[in-house]
């Protein structure tokens, strides 16, 4: 009654205070109390609302970071279907030009065609240079099956066991992906 009183003792505070309603009006402990807990509740859902905009904003930055990843790699390796299909033409020229028999290759008559076609053959390998495919190299090297694809095992005293003493196709990389494995023989400990 004291606070009414007073309250009502002040006529500017019980103007104030016109159209509040008397549940708002009171300042007991209780109400007090509520107000509190309703600050603190909504405190706490306001942290939870900013933590969920956080996580919301790192997700979406690794979307775009994945998205970027994923459209450079189709940039970079667009073209590996294609170039597994041209390889099959290299290695048709390659044993082409190696199947040209020495008498052949020093005849008049033939030596514009051989010159001719080692000159595709340099230009191709140009080509594949330009669009980073290279060549894996396997001769003398330690077998690596993420490179190499042992097809035979051939006893030999003249390497260590492991050692690719034979290439039967030549293997490519497209930039650090492998675009075709090479083909080897490796060697084993002669029996």
């Amino acid at each position: 009654m004291t606070e009414k009183k007073s309250a009502a003792a002040d006529p500017a505070v019980e103007k104030e205070l016109e159209g509040v309603p008397e549940h708002m009006k009171n300042d007991t402990p209780e109400a007090t109390d509520t107000a509190d807990a309703q600050i603190a509740a909504l405190e706490d859902a306001l942290a939870a609302a900013q933590q969920e905009v956080l996580y919301a904003q790192a997700e979406t930055q690794n979307v775009r970071r994945r998205m970027e990843k994923e459209a450079q790699d189709a940039r970079a390796y667009a073209a590996t279907g294609f170039a597994r299909d041209v390889l099959s033409v290299s290695d048709n020229l390659s044993r082409a030009l190696e199947s040209i028999p020495a008498e052949m290759r020093e005849s008049e008559a033939m030596k514009p065609l051989v010159i001719g076609l080692e000159a595709t053959g340099r230009e191709l390998d140009s080509v594949f240079a330009k669009n980073g495919i290279t060549r894996i190299a396997a001769m003398g090297m330690p077998l690596d099956p993420n490179q190499h694809q042992a097809m035979v095992e051939i006893p030999t005293t003249d390497a260590e066991p492991g050692t690719i003493v034979a290439e039967m196709q030549a293997g490519y990389m497209i930039k650090d992906r492998l675009l075709r494995p090479a083909l080897v023989g490796v060697a084993k400990a002669a029996e």
